[in-house]
């Protein structure tokens, strides 16, 4: 199996990073995590003069055409430059839903917005006291008319506050379905949340808001959720690899005893091991993207991807921390935003354990 990337997938690797390299720098964050919200909007329309918005997106929304492969390569840069832009919560949440399963009109009404950098997209899925997202139990839809009514509260919104529109699970008639919310919706509320790693979350309640609902067959929120999954690691990809650069970088160069710290033998396992836990989280992540690339069920494998990106991605960042000594939890240095975006996406949509609980229960008594 080749995992190796085709040109034009490389090239939107290094134009995305150099984008970032350019724009997200360490004191321009610094800067942007002083204020209200940790998003820098020129950077983002940036993304969209590059073509990078639509690179996911079909051709007659104004997108490249392109897969979720070349999204991964995208969501991996953002996670190497910590990027304070929504990439993840517009493209994989909002935008690669409508885009397959929304109708013609939703698709006109919002993707061709999602390209040009003027509309930001999320997805509601985790619920207060509900531990699986891909399972809605507190959020219902009823039908009123030609549009839908969404009751109920989910926490941990990635984006929110920035979204025109968000599509949210809820619990209909006929089973569990994803209905898209205009963000100036009546009966819809935004409450911004503090977040560990500076990133804009919010938690979002429906009173009676109108939406519009999205037909596919088969299981639609196990679809997103899926997706979801494989997108928080694509980023992690990108985390884990620059956190372990810091640190190999720094032990190469700090001097204790007359020598590279780096020489010394502990550091060295340490920094082995650091390796090939971020090598499993690589390739277990495009395994899984290639699969949804390829239309294949990944289910399985998004969470095989997920356990490694949260158990092994924790373990990485830890050592790019210790490694530094006093220096790693110095906030202002960089290899502390690494650790704190590396935890919060070891615990979002699902953490090491619950995936190994969803693994578990993939299997009959009979094909164990």
């Amino acid at each position: 199996m080749d995992f190796s990337f085709t040109e034009e997938q490389e090239t939107v690797g290094k134009v995305a990073r150099q984008l970032f390299e350019a724009r997200a720098t360490p004191d321009h964050l610094i800067e942007l995590e002083a204020g209200d919200v940790r998003y820098d909007p020129a950077l983002w329309n940036e993304l969209a003069s590059s073509d990078l918005l639509g690179i996911a997106l079909p051709e007659d929304v104004g997108g490249s055409g392109g897969g979720f492969l070349e999204l991964g390569v995208l969501l991996s840069e953002v996670g190497w430059s910590v990027a304070p832009v929504p990439v993840y919560s517009t493209l994989v949440l909002g935008a690669d839903t409508i885009a397959r399963q929304g109708d013609s009109s939703l698709k006109q009404e919002y993707l061709p917005g999602v390209v040009d950098g003027s509309v930001i997209l999320t997805a509601a899925l985790a619920e207060p006291g509900n531990s699986n997202p891909a399972a809605p139990r507190h959020t219902t839809a009823r039908r009123d008319g030609n549009r839908w009514i969404i009751d109920g509260t989910k926490g941990m919104v990635p984006a929110a506050q920035l979204a025109n529109a968000i599509v949210v699970s809820a619990v209909a008639d006929d089973g569990p379905g994803l209905f898209v919310v205009d963000a100036d919706s009546a009966g819809l509320v935004v409450t911004p949340v503090p977040s560990t790693d500076g990133q804009p979350y919010a938690e979002v309640t429906f009173a009676g808001a109108s939406a519009r609902r999205l037909y596919a067959d088969g299981d639609i929120v196990g679809s997103l959720y899926t997706r979801a999954l494989v997108g928080l690691c694509a980023v992690q990809v990108g985390v884990t690899e620059r956190a372990l650069r810091i640190a190999a970088s720094y032990t190469a160069e700090r001097e204790q005893f007359g020598r590279p710290i780096g020489s010394f033998q502990a550091v060295q396992q340490r920094m082995a091991d650091a390796f090939i836990d971020t090598e499993a989280i690589r390739w277990t992540t495009w395994h899984a993207a290639w699969l949804i690339a390829e239309g294949r069920p990944a289910g399985r494998e998004a969470s095989i991807a997920k356990f490694w990106a949260a158990e092994a991605g924790a373990r990485v960042v830890a050592t790019a921390q210790q490694v530094h000594g006093g220096m790693g939890i110095d906030v202002t240095y960089p290899v502390s935003r690494y650790y704190l975006w590396a935890k919060d996406i070891e615990l979002a949509l699902g953490s090491a354990s619950q995936q190994l609980t969803r693994l578990g229960t993939a299997y009959s008594e009979g094909s164990k």
